[in-house]
């Protein structure tokens, strides 16, 4: 996976802004999934913005390293997934909860990007640095909403997760199991540490279980061995197998983009004329209503152009507007006439674009076995 794709070596405003349009539409795409989804779960402003903030740096991240033609679909599809678990942890993990929450959203991740590129995790070496990135990522997303605290907690699990996904890729390539020692070490250094400073929470809260007092060493090791090896384990693999099973299907999304490309003027011009064709009729309907008081019942005597508008809408859509309902002859055949019209005009253009556009499908059909047939 190349790195950071910037253009240092051609730093200029047209440069910078061609970098920065992608990261704004990454930033889009992850804030529209993941803000409403965090407030749908709780009204916290804090843990929505953990989840925007963490979506928001693996994806632009993501996007940047992965370059044009794949990082806009990977650097979405990561950071909403990422986005999307560290809001639902947030919101639904009591008080703070970071040693809960970034353990499995990065071993998540990495699993992810080992999913959409498999050669990644060659050796330990490149899980270190697939780690290590994701760990950085998600602690600068976390800042706005956690500060200091979440960049360290996250920089934390780097040698855990390095060791997880780097022995997966030992013994999915059948290689002799030899994990470094280093990162054995780095490992057991970080999970001793949080049994230490959990056992210190725990200890302040006595727990029993059938009236027997249990240590709180018990407690902060089974938290260790829960909460940042199995979970984390369990994101990483599932992880890994949703990007796999989904890499094939966001290549046919990559060829949806050049026929939606075609068919970007025709489905304009098939809006223009149904918006012009709604907003005449509420027109119409506008000054049947104030003309004759009779012509349509309900609230229609009473309404101004939105309404006439929204029960254009809707009658082109064949569908009841319960505030306004048409009631003497006129009013009825006007509505007659506009779905008429209505359907006669999705008729029409649809056979138009099917005319205008069928070549030019024809031709991107042709590129794209052309283009399979070299690759093969």
């Amino acid at each position: 996976m190349p790195a950071a794709r910037l253009p240092w070596g051609r730093l200029s405003l047209r440069a910078l802004l061609e970098t920065a349009w992608p990261c704004l539409r990454i930033a889009a795409g992850v804030a529209v999934v993941v803000v409403p989804f965090g407030y749908a779960i709780t009204g916290v402003h804090k843990d929505v913005l953990m989840g925007a903030g963490s979506g928001l740096a693996f994806g632009i991240g993501l996007g940047l390293r992965m370059g044009q033609r794949a990082g806009l679909s990977t650097g979405i599809l990561i950071g909403s997934v990422a986005g999307l678990i560290t809001a639902l942890l947030a919101g639904t993990i009591p008080q703070d909860g970071t040693l809960f929450i970034v353990p499995p959203v990065v071993a998540l991740a990495v699993g992810l990007v080992d999913g959409i590129a498999p050669t990644v995790h060659s050796g330990y070496r490149r899980a270190v640095l697939e780690s290590l990135t994701m760990s950085v990522l998600l602690g600068l997303g976390l800042l706005p909403g956690l500060g200091v605290h979440g960049l360290i907690s996250s920089l934390m699990v780097i040698a855990p997760t390095a060791l997880i996904a780097g022995s997966y890729g030992q013994i999915a390539s059948r290689r002799r199991f030899r994990p470094p020692v280093l990162l054995i070490l780095g490992s057991l250094a970080m999970w001793t540490s949080v049994v230490l400073l959990a056992a210190g929470e725990f200890e302040s809260r006595t727990v029993h279980v059938n009236d027997v007092p249990i240590s709180a060493i018990l407690i902060a090791t089974i938290y260790i061995v829960v909460c940042m090896i199995i979970v984390p384990i369990a994101t990483f693999l599932t992880g890994r197998a949703a990007a796999v099973w989904i890499q094939p299907r966001l290549r046919v999304y990559r060829q949806l983009t050049e026929y939606l490309r075609v068919m970007w003027v025709p489905i304009g011009s098939f809006a223009i004329g149904y918006l012009t064709l709604i907003v005449l009729f509420a027109g119409f309907y506008g000054m049947l209503g104030r003309f004759s008081r009779d012509a349509f019942a309900g609230d229609g005597n009473a309404t101004g152009i939105v309404d006439w508008i929204a029960f254009s809408f809707f009658t082109s859509l064949a569908r009841d507007y319960s505030e306004i309902i048409p009631q003497s002859l006129a009013a009825r055949a006007l509505v007659a006439g506009h779905l008429v019209l209505s359907i006669g005009w999705g008729l029409v253009v649809f056979a138009a674009v099917m005319s205008y556009i069928q070549p030019q499908i024809e031709r991107i059909a042709r590129r794209e076995k052309t283009g399979g047939d070299d690759a093969t």
